[in-house]
């Protein structure tokens, strides 16, 4: 038997994840539900605060676009929500599209709407 998410839980879960200030983090291998995956470091990388728009169907997506100047040589395959800038807890993660790639100073950015979380078990 399937297990669904009625919309009062999926507004619940998303609460949970947004209710902290949420940060995305970017991860040069896949963090795991245990976060034991390597976050990205060097250069001027840090996890920068996203904001997300209202529950829409059972996503929500990030309502600016999240910049991450400055970045450090790496291979960038992962990205993770923590609640804090720096140590916290891992809330969701997953894996990005495709493997990016970034030299000493490059920009990767993440338009708006372009991070989507879904629960709709899909």
């Amino acid at each position: 038997m399937s297990v669904l998410p009625s919309t009062v839980f999926i507004g619940e879960v998303y609460g949970l994840i947004t209710g902290d200030t949420p940060h995305l983090a970017l991860y040069t291998s896949n963090p795991g539900a245990g976060n034991t995956g390597t976050e990205c470091s060097g250069g001027s990388y840090a996890r920068k605060p996203v904001t997300f728009g209202a529950v829409s169907g059972s996503s929500i997506s990030n309502s600016a676009a999240v910049t991450f100047s400055g970045m450090p040589t790496a291979t960038v395959t992962h990205w993770g929500i923590l609640d804090s800038l720096t140590g916290g807890d891992l809330k969701v993660y997953g894996a990005l599209d495709g493997t990016v790639g970034s030299v000493s100073g490059d920009e990767i950015i993440f338009p708006i709407g372009n991070l989507i979380l879904n629960l709709s078990g899909n």
